[in-house]
């Protein structure tokens, strides 16, 4: 996409046909920022991060971590050894995402407490 084009496209985030919708449901979906969380960790392999997210399954962490490559927030690294060993890590620009999912769900840790609070008031629990 040239500049130009790139330009017409930047905060139309709200238009049907903004690129940047796809990247953002990307992002935001639940396994990337638990993914995105893990890595900003550190380099994985691929049971490490199947141990470590609680309630993903393998077809699912695969297919995660192939659409954040493809968009290039994680770097997958194949080493040719036998038995076979892979590694992630975030590139640059995946380091830079996962500082701001970290920022969402610290702030979501905080909060939690008011947010349950709110949660059981308006489903008149409390």
């Amino acid at each position: 996409m040239s500049s130009y084009e790139t330009s017409k496209v930047l905060g139309q985030v709200l238009s049907t046909d903004c690129p940047a919708r796809e990247i953002l449901e990307h992002l935001t979906n639940k396994w990337s920022v638990l993914v995105l969380r893990c890595l900003s960790g550190g380099v994985h392999r691929f049971s490490e991060l199947n141990q470590r997210i609680e309630g993903i399954s393998e077809k699912m962490l695969s297919q995660t971590l192939k659409m954040l490559e493809q968009d290039g927030f994680i770097l997958r690294t194949v080493y040719p050894v036998v038995p076979p060993k892979v590694e992630y890590q975030l590139t640059i620009l995946g380091s830079d995402a996962a500082s701001k999912v970290n920022y969402v769900i610290d702030w979501i840790e905080k909060s939690l407490p008011e947010i349950i609070e709110n949660k059981a008031r308006v489903n008149g629990k409390n």
